[in-house]
């Protein structure tokens, strides 16, 4: 499966037979769709260590020097490919600097292609609870946070990614399907159970739901 347009293809075509500026503009069209994935799965322990920045200028430079490889057998649609690829440079990242701590603290998705490092519930809670705004809403306790952790860590682990995928790194249903290796109308149910879920999680804090 080729990029959609045929823009995209053309472009593809040009990147993949050396021309630079094609790279660069093809790979800018992604750029912050798998900054999003990088910042979602990149383990919150290597914060102020690893920079989403300089993971994702690493793989961004394996990529462009194996275009010609996509472009020769396309399995994927060109986005998923380019977030496989990031992905493996990522749990990369993890293993280079966790080591063996990362079996223990950091999981690995096997559910979906490639084993890319987990959203974990850490990593979920801190994103929810990075959308409050009011003052009153930023002064929820660390407590609020372990408690929204706990309860995202006890859903049903395919309906944390799926709501990962889809909620924060804005994966469109037929993509989370891809990805997960499922029919298109499983991921829209996965998803509304999942968002059903998170919505009775949110519930509890107060002020959030308002």
């Amino acid at each position: 499966m080729a990029p959609d347009s045929d823009d995209s293809t053309a472009l593809l075509k040009r990147a993949a037979g050396g021309d630079q500026q094609a790279v660069q503009d093809l790979l800018a069209q992604h750029h912050d769709r798998l900054k999003r994935m990088v910042h979602l799965r990149l383990s919150r322990r290597l914060q102020g260590r690893v920079d989403d920045s300089d993971v994702l200028q690493e793989a961004l430079l394996d990529i462009s020097g194996r275009l010609h490889e996509y472009a020769a057998d396309p399995k994927l649609p060109f986005f998923l490919w380019l977030r496989h690829m990031t992905g493996l440079k990522l749990a990369e990242v993890h293993r280079r600097h966790l080591g063996t701590q990362l079996r223990d603290a950091d999981r690995e998705v096997t559910l979906h292609r490639g084993g890319l490092p987990e959203a974990d519930s850490m990593s979920l809670a801190a994103h929810l609870l990075g959308q409050l705004t009011t003052p009153s809403q930023a002064a929820i306790k660390a407590e609020t946070r372990l408690i929204v952790q706990d309860a995202l860590n006890n859903m049903d682990p395919i309906d944390r990614e799926v709501l990962a995928l889809k909620h924060f790194e804005q994966l469109s249903t037929t993509e989370i399907a891809e990805v997960l290796g499922m029919s298109k109308a499983g991921a829209g149910s996965r998803y509304l159970r999942a968002i059903k879920r998170l919505k009775e999680i949110l519930s509890q804090i107060p002020g959030f739901m308002e």
